[in-house]
């Protein structure tokens, strides 16, 4: 495993990281906790010491299950990060109207309504509750989850600043930020930015990675393999159950899938001679990208951990490189989109 420091922080996290999104449950059709719990204690094993998760990754039960699974680690051996920012429990209507939502899936007439809101007592308020539920005394990254106009951003960056100096948290960083948002966290004490990235989404290449490079910003990909899409594993064939988030994206279309299994095959060659998978492919080309310095990937079972894991160690020459983008280069345009701004 490979490690490197979140920005100019002095935290040291492998930079596989593990993502925590379908732990919770929450739009992947469910999840067992068990299995979560055995697949973040291999993860570990296998060199990955950066979890991320989220309170709205099943509304609290990601992070739940994250803090069964470390109760029995060395808790100064991980870097733990998690997020604040999108509420389902506010009593009033606050921030940024986003998207209703039931237990399971993303509704129009669910019975959540989500907002985000970035307001410095509902982050506080927030911390308290990821710290309960981590079972922990600080959290090593604090992001938020998506940005909004209705709180000043000079009012949370003080915040943020606050429960770092108050040592409830380690860091901070935003995520789903505009370039002139980023710039401006960068400034006042950001180490990270956590943005969608993937072979089929590579819009942070154009200003947010320039910035993230400049100013020593660590880049936290998320999506890298695309909600499983560029694996290998979902073919044209594969059936969604109607609360999997890929059940109603256009980027999972039949057709959408064909495609993209038609580039992977160009592709196999070379996975092929490096005896790793698709997946571990498409990893080693994330962690090659100029500025790209931890992929989060998913896993949801011991098997996966472990392979993602593997994938750090896969070294791709610059001709490998350029035939994985001249395979991949016009998919995102070909597919559809990527469906609701929904964060992995």
């Amino acid at each position: 495993m490979q490690y490197k420091c979140l920005g100019n922080s002095d935290i040291f996290a492998s930079r596989i990281a593990l993502g925590a999104w379908a732990i919770g449950g929450w739009m992947w059709g469910g999840q067992d906790d068990e299995d979560s719990i055995r697949t973040i204690h291999a993860a570990i094993d296998a060199g990955i010491n950066f979890i991320d998760t989220a309170p709205m990754y099943g509304m609290g039960h990601s992070e739940t299950v994250v803090g069964k699974a470390i109760a029995d680690r060395p808790r100064d051996g991980l870097v733990i990060a998690t997020k604040c920012g999108m509420r389902w429990d506010l009593e009033q209507p606050a921030g940024r109207a986003f998207f209703r939502t039931d237990d399971d899936s993303i509704t129009d007439d669910g019975k959540y309504q989500v907002y985000i809101y970035n307001a410095p007592e509902s982050i506080r308020y927030e911390v308290e509750q990821s710290l309960k539920r981590l079972n922990t005394d600080y959290i090593d990254l604090l992001q938020t989850h998506w940005q909004e106009q209705t709180t000043p951003l000079e009012d949370t960056l003080k915040v943020l600043n606050d429960l770092r100096d108050e040592g409830k948290i380690r860091a901070f960083g935003p995520c789903n930020a505009t370039p002139e948002q980023l710039a401006q966290y960068a400034d006042t004490g950001a180490v990270t930015d956590q943005e969608k990235y993937s072979l089929l989404d590579r819009g942070p290449e154009g200003e947010l990675l320039p910035i993230c490079r400049e100013k020593n910003v660590a880049f936290l990909a998320y999506s890298p393999l695309a909600n499983g899409l560029l694996t290998g594993k979902i073919g044209p064939d594969r059936v969604f159950p109607k609360d999997d988030l890929r059940a109603q994206r256009a980027r999972f279309s039949v057709e959408s899938r064909q495609l993209v299994q038609d580039a992977l095959r160009k592709i196999q060659p070379i996975a092929d001679g490096h005896d790793c998978t698709l997946a571990q492919l498409i990893i080693a080309w994330t962690l090659a990208q100029p500025g790209v310095t931890h992929p989060l990937i998913g896993a949801r079972n011991i098997q996966q951990a472990q392979e993602n894991a593997a994938a750090a160690d896969l070294a791709l020459s610059e001709d490998e490189l350029r035939q994985i983008d001249d395979a991949c280069g016009d998919l995102a345009e070909n597919i559809g989109g990527s469906g609701p701004p929904v964060k992995s």
